[in-house]
């Protein structure tokens, strides 16, 4: 058996496209335009990296990008200084904190300074909870993404068994709220579980989470699972060339498994094109208008 590859950026590239003509119906009826805040804070590559590719798939989309730049030294009060005038500036539906931050500023704070309504990486403790119990709410891009690349090879996921390997609040904690609502049976797995091979080996879906570089092994795997792979680790190799690999060892798992995200090109471009959806979503609540079917 060889796995079917998820082309994230094939389903990215579709449903960027989609959000983008939502984009053009909204301003052509209402003269609204969505606009999302970025907010970095120091130089650090990866996430300079990341925030071009966000900033230059939100202008591409029709959206408008308000970036903002602090430096490494930036204090506290002056970062929850910007997220309040960005919580009152009506141009801005949506607000994304870059994250990691710097030691002196307190994330937690930061996150539940951000107005929960314009909170588009769904992090804020408000829309935590309404999460949890199932109630409509903004959702981290991740998990979303993490659930949409699955439906695309299982469209329903009820009864599926499942495992989450990793418990961040990010990524773990929240995909398992929404395979829950999926109706998958759900267990959660991380660095402290015993024996987690035998752990995985009958589940029907397996996201792996967990930040391990090629933790997850093929005989960790079910024959014919989904596997859905969230990890970006950097590995250098005794050459000093580097390489980007996941959580889960791929072509081990490609044999085994039924379907497959690789890393890169899986979850990584769903993830931002859900951040566009999130910032529709968000702009669309503001002015009283339902969210576009995507």
């Amino acid at each position: 058996m060889t796995a079917t590859i998820s082309d994230g950026r094939a389903l990215a590239a579709d449903l960027r496209a989609r959000a983008a003509a939502a984009v053009r119906r909204l301003g052509e009826t209402h003269r609204l335009v969505p606009g999302i805040a970025v907010v970095l804070v120091g130089h650090d590559p990866a996430s300079e990296v990341y925030v071009r590719s966000k900033t230059r798939q939100v202008v591409e989309s029709g959206m408008r990008s308000f970036d903002h730049r602090l430096p490494e030294t930036a204090t506290e009060a002056e970062l929850l200084d910007l997220v309040a005038r960005l919580n009152a500036d009506p141009a801005v539906h949506g607000i994304l904190v870059q994250l990691p931050l710097p030691a002196q500023v307190d994330t937690a704070k930061v996150i539940a300074a951000v107005d929960p309504a314009k909170d588009v990486d769904g992090f804020h403790p408000l829309n935590v909870g309404r999460l949890a119990i199932g109630l409509p709410v903004l959702v981290p891009c991740t998990p979303l993404a993490c659930v949409m690349l699955a439906k695309t090879v299982r469209p329903s996921l009820e009864g599926l068994d499942a495992v989450v390997i990793g418990r961040s609040n990010i990524v773990g904690r929240p995909l398992v709220h929404l395979l829950v609502a999926e109706s998958a049976t759900v267990t959660v797995a991380h660095s402290k579980t015993r024996d987690l091979p035998a752990l995985c080996r009958d589940k029907d879906l397996l996201f792996a989470a967990i930040g391990r570089p090629e933790l997850v092994k093929g005989d960790w795997i079910k024959p014919g699972a989904t596997v859905i792979d969230v990890g970006i680790n950097r590995i250098v190799e005794p050459d000093g060339s580097a390489r980007i690999v996941g959580d889960v060892d791929f072509a081990q798992a490609r044999a085994v498994a039924g379907a497959i995200t690789p890393v890169p090109g899986g979850v990584g471009p769903m993830t931002i094109a859900c951040l566009l959806v999130n910032t529709l979503r968000a702009a669309c609540a503001a002015n009283g208008l339902p969210a576009p079917a995507l």
